[in-house]
């Protein structure tokens, strides 16, 4: 956190600290005494949410601003998805094993797809086009990996799940949050995004490129790049034609999205579209 403004008044640290000192008596251990900011009982009660809700968006909101970071690139993708040469650990019958190993070229293409990210952003001190992940295995992973990869930072957004989940090793760890809420953890995944990747992946990766659409689609997002790794594998998940021939969405939503295969295609695609400098990679 950033250094407090020299103040004559007393601070909330130092009287919380004050209030853990006072003589123990019934009244100073009932919880109704406690401090309200300090007070866990209360900040995690039905009462509060909305609190929670503010304190989850603006904690995440303070410490990006404080690091000076404006715009941001995207990766969505299976948490299955493994590195290449590591096995399949998500697999549970060898049709899966096959195919998520197969799958494992998307972690090559995403970390090489942050790594072009990365290297944009470098050029502006990495206040634009800085990487933002789930914070999580797969695709995630390869995404803060490529952003380490060149020495650039990046961020991960992890949510509480009923098993275990810890942020991978690669996202910065000042710019590694926790996440309650799906929601405000949406609102930041896309407050700042001028691009967003959309690696195979599952529930969680439909989702968010769905939603990504439906803002875009209903103008409350401006148009930005969406980029859609793997034709093969999409075409056979998802079909928007079918969509636009029902009638259900328009003949040219489809269009809201480009479908590309590799790395280099892809932040083609962005480069054009915002007119940036040509990167290369490192082989």
């Amino acid at each position: 956190m950033a250094r407090r403004h020299q103040t004559p008044l007393r601070t909330s640290v130092e009287d919380i600290d004050a209030a853990r000192r006072a003589p123990s008596t019934p009244q100073t251990q009932s919880s109704a005494y406690n401090l309200a900011f300090a007070d866990a009982e209360f900040l995690t009660s039905e009462d509060t949410r909305g609190i929670r809700f503010q304190l989850e968006y603006q904690k995440v909101e303070y410490l990006l601003r404080e690091r000076g970071i404006n715009s941001t690139v995207v990766l969505f993708g299976g948490a299955r998805i493994p590195e290449p040469g590591k096995p399949a650990w998500a697999a549970k019958n060898e049709t899966q094993k096959q195919n998520l190993e197969a799958a494992s070229r998307y972690y090559i293409e995403a970390r090489r797809f942050a790594q072009y990210a990365s290297l944009t952003s470098k050029a502006v001190d990495y206040s634009d086009y800085v990487i933002v992940t789930g914070g999580g295995p797969g695709v995630m992973e390869a995404g803060n990996r490529g952003a380490a990869d060149v020495g650039a930072p990046s961020i991960g957004l992890n949510i509480v799940l009923p098993h275990e989940q810890a942020p991978n090793r690669y996202v910065t760890p000042e710019l590694s949050f926790n996440f309650h809420y799906f929601a405000t953890r949406k609102i930041h995944f896309l407050l700042r995004a001028r691009v967003v990747a959309i690696f195979p992946g599952g529930f969680g990766t439909l989702d968010e490129f769905f939603e990504t659409l439906t803002l875009i689609q209903t103008h409350r997002m401006d148009p930005i790049p969406v980029l859609l790794f793997g034709a093969e594998f999409w075409k056979k998940v998802i079909n928007l034609e079918a969509l636009a021939e029902a009638g259900t969405i328009a003949p040219t939503d489809p269009d809201l999205f480009t479908v590309v295969e590799t790395a280099e295609e892809g932040w083609n695609v962005v480069r054009q579209f915002y007119n940036l400098p040509e990167v290369a990679l490192a082989e």
